[in-house]
């Protein structure tokens, strides 16, 4: 095939990806679907305050429609969903459910519930699993006595009964454990994390060219994620959610180019879009300022102009893989920081959050992998070319659609 129908076809298989995946909803432009809870238990049963992004509930056809935060049917949704239960049955709704003041974008209410005393308590959430069965519901537990608790409820586990903590407990087994699950569970449903994982991995020749890649998204992930989750630093969320589907399209375009010859289309089209979107941004449109899209139109170019001048790019791209792991750690550190725990609990929680987020890569690595190398051993490396630009291409236009419905989107 010759070097320009190797670009044409590059370019119009990303603009067709491009153009599919625009068709999705907006509201459902992430992977991760969340929701809190915490709960303060005493004697007569508990005081309970839930939240949840208003974008989550857009899901809920009644709320797509009336698309109002204060509407009663959210709070009565909460309390019907999000239950305390004994052995005797359901404890009943005391009071409430009242909307509170949240930051913008989110949705808060409080209510009572009263439960016989001295009973066994169980948390149950079946909070947007009909619409969404991978949604994480977190539930936090504070006694009278001061002792906290945490865990991740979810469709395969919606239930959870708190054991007694003592105030000066420090993160159990038990908890250690349940922050390992939800790392894995982070990964496993964050489809954009995932989606740059593959675009690394789809290009990789060797072993050692993969684990370089994925050892420095991890380095930058772990060190981000430390660093947002003790407080260190604190990224705007809706930037960093914009600058993740930056990272899914940049990195599939650029296998793309690659694969078609490395060709300037690619490389000035990417530029011109990006200074394109800074202008609009000087008058206020979209989520990122345009000193940030002026810097990643520089980024763009100057990258494709390093890896169109060496033969072998495998090290350029593990410094991308590292500097956008940089911005993918600020994206796992969301999911700590709304768990507000205290701070002798949260470096077990980060180091065990982090532990379950490299076992879910490592896993998928494994799954994906020994795939890759099949295919391109087939008909004589063809199959393999034509899997990784398609894939890539298909990567390329998820991540475009992240982009533009964060930056531009509600």
């Amino acid at each position: 095939m010759t070097r320009a129908r190797w670009i044409r076809r590059g370019v119009g298989s990303l603009l067709g990806a491009a153009v599919l995946l625009t068709t999705l909803e907006p509201a459902h432009a992430h992977g991760r679907s969340v929701s809190y809870s915490s709960w303060s238990f005493d004697g007569e049963g508990a005081r309970v305050v839930a939240r949840i992004e208003i974008l989550e509930l857009s899901r809920l056809p009644w709320f797509a429609v009336a698309a109002d935060a204060s509407d009663p049917r959210v709070g009565d949704y909460f309390a019907e969903r999000l239950r305390l239960s004994t052995p005797i049955g359901v404890c009943e709704l005391a009071g409430g459910p009242v909307a509170l003041a949240a930051q913008p974008g989110w949705s808060a209410h409080e209510w009572r519930v009263a439960c016989p005393p001295g009973a066994a308590r169980t948390i149950e959430s079946a909070i947007l699993l009909d619409v969404a069965p991978s949604h994480l519901h977190f539930a936090r537990v504070r006694d009278a006595d001061g002792g906290i608790r945490e865990r991740v409820l979810s469709g395969r586990e919606p239930a959870w009964e708190p054991a007694p903590a003592p105030a000066t407990s420090g993160a159990r087994l038990g908890g250690f454990a349940s922050y390992v699950g939800l790392g894995v569970e982070h990964i496993a449903s964050g489809v954009d994390h995932l989606a740059f994982l593959v675009a690394l991995i789809l290009l990789a020749t060797s072993l050692g060219e993969l684990a370089t890649l994925v050892t420095g998204f991890t380095i930058a992930h772990s060190v981000t994620l430390a660093l947002a989750a003790l407080g260190v630093l604190r990224p705007d969320g809706a930037a960093v959610e914009a600058l993740i589907g930056f990272s899914v399209a940049l990195v599939s375009a650029e296998n793309v180019w690659l694969l078609a010859g490395r060709g300037k289309l690619v490389p000035v089209a990417v530029t011109l879009v990006l200074v394109t979107l800074a202008g609009l941004g000087a008058w206020g449109v979209g989520a990122l300022r345009p000193s940030v899209l002026l810097g990643l139109a520089l980024f763009s170019f100057c990258h494709f102009g390093l890896l169109d001048r060496v033969a072998r790019p495998a090290r350029l791209r593990a410094l991308v893989a590292f500097v956008f792991g940089l911005v993918h750690g600020f994206g796992f550190a969301a999911v700590l920081g709304e768990l507000e725990l205290p701070r002798e609990r949260l470096v077990a929680a980060l180091f065990g959050f982090n532990l379950g987020v490299e076992l879910g890569q490592l896993a998928i690595v494994v799954a994906v992998w020994p795939l890759l190398l099949a295919v391109f051993r087939l008909r004589g490396g063809r199959a393999g070319s034509l899997v990784a630009e398609l894939g890539s291409a298909a990567v390329c236009g998820l991540g475009v659609f992240w982009f533009v419905s964060r930056t531009y989107g509600p």
